[in-house]
């Protein structure tokens, strides 16, 4: 029970720097339609702890969206304004998400009304979020929170695997590390049976021995996959298409192959470049879109298309706000102009491996089936033994599809979508 609270004079001087960013934030996702990592590359210098708080604070309102909404719809005689709601949203995520004291999180959201130009509807924010904090546990228990926080488009695309998927979506999201090969691990991390190392959400990986030395990268379990698939040998001449951040470009450098990351975005090249200088790893650096960047006679080719990345959704919650359907029709069609594409620039006998963080069923498999179609390759399936330690992600026609499901019990996994062609 929130009682009589600090009196509003104090209450609307309650300002907090977190929740001003996480405002910020929300607004730039919500309203905006910008990702929720290039708004917060876009906030005023925060110092690195509360520009931290306010991106996990604003990806728990992403993240519990629907349930946010329906708690506060009851309190509400009518919609507010879409500032007002996204303060709503704020206060009662610190309520009921975080764990906030009752007193702070309606008064840091009475003060957040009031900076933000708000003022006439600071007691209504009072008002709305001490009912939260009285009735909000208990309604937030009593809602099928799995599917009310999913949109409806993504719940019937993903079929059967909808709820576990969705399940998964509301855990905490460990971090994986890729090893250059004969490293030893940090301490303290579990060895995933894919080579993996993770560790519990919210270590921070400078902080961890060895990071400066460049003996491993961040690099989800389920993305780690399509690069091994691909098996480079040293000498091999490789492209890593749209490569950046270059967690996959690291991982074929580091079998000896002559590998060449291109990648359109200048701005993504500048981080891919940087983690390879932190790793030690050389690779060439194009600057090029990867539908018309020409070359010949490559031995292989790692092609991880952009797409929707509802894959990455435990990870980026904004993604579930900011795609729809219209989305996966423009991915698939980039998706097949690349794969075209990249046949122009293998040898003859030359092996392709497409991936995309992707769980929409359009984005995969047919992708393929369209390539084949079109002559020119033949299909080279994953083996049972390449995927023994994950067979589960293994399709009955030999391609690789990961989800969030998948692993639950160790903390789940991105969604991935792979296969394997070799040019005739």
């Amino acid at each position: 029970m929130l009682g009589s609270g600090p009196p509003a004079a104090h209450l609307s001087s309650m300002q907090d720097p977190t929740r001003e960013a996480a405002f910020d934030l929300l607004a730039a996702v919500l309203d905006g339609h910008r990702p929720l990592e290039e708004a917060l590359d876009r906030l005023p210098a925060l110092m690195v702890r509360d520009k931290a708080a306010a991106r996990r604070l604003a990806a728990s309102v992403l993240r519990r969206l629907g349930s946010l909404d329906a708690v506060l719809a009851p309190l509400l005689r009518k919609e507010p304004p879409g500032a007002v709601r996204h303060v709503l949203r704020l206060g009662a995520a610190g309520l009921l998400l975080l764990d906030t004291p009752a007193h702070a999180a309606v008064g840091t959201a009475v003060g957040l009304s009031r900076s933000r130009g708000l003022a006439p509807f600071a007691a209504l924010v009072n008002a709305v979020l001490r009912r939260v904090a009285e009735t909000g546990p208990t309604a937030l228990a009593a809602m099928d929170g799995v599917r009310v926080d999913t949109p409806d488009w993504l719940w019937a695309s993903w079929g059967a695997r909808a709820r576990v998927i969705g399940r998964a979506h509301q855990a905490p999201v460990p971090i994986d590390l890729t090893l250059k090969p004969g490293a030893a691990p940090p301490p303290g991390g579990e060895r995933l049976p894919t080579g993996s190392i993770r560790f519990p959400s919210g270590t921070r990986v400078i902080d961890l021995p060895a990071y400066s030395e460049g003996t491993f990268w961040v690099q989800d379990a389920a993305a780690a996959l399509p690069a091994r698939l691909l098996a480079a040998r040293p000498g091999e001449h490789v492209a890593d298409l749209c490569a950046a951040p270059g967690g996959k470009t690291a991982q074929i450098a580091a079998t000896g192959a002559r590998v060449i990351a291109v990648e359109r975005d200048a701005g993504r090249i500048i981080r891919l470049r940087e983690n390879l200088a932190r790793l030690r790893l050389t690779a060439e650096v194009v600057h090029e879109d990867a539908a018309a960047w020409e070359a010949a006679s490559l031995d292989a080719i790692l092609l991880d298309a952009p797409c929707t990345a509802t894959g990455t959704i435990r990870r980026h919650p904004d993604v579930a706000r900011l795609k729809r359907p219209r989305d996966v029709a423009t991915a698939s069609a980039a998706q097949d102009r690349l794969l075209t594409h990249s046949g122009r620039l293998l040898r003859s006998g030359g092996r392709l491996v497409y991936s995309v963080c992707s769980l929409q069923p359009e984005e995969g498999a047919p992708r393929i089936e369209r390539l084949l179609a079109s002559g020119g390759w033949r299909p080279s399936p994953f083996t049972a033994q390449e995927l023994a330690d994950l067979p589960e992600a293994r399709t009955a026609d030999g391609y690789l599809r990961t989800d969030p499901g998948m692993w639950a019990d160790r903390g789940g996994m991105d969604g991935f979508f792979a296969a394997r062609l070799q040019k005739i």
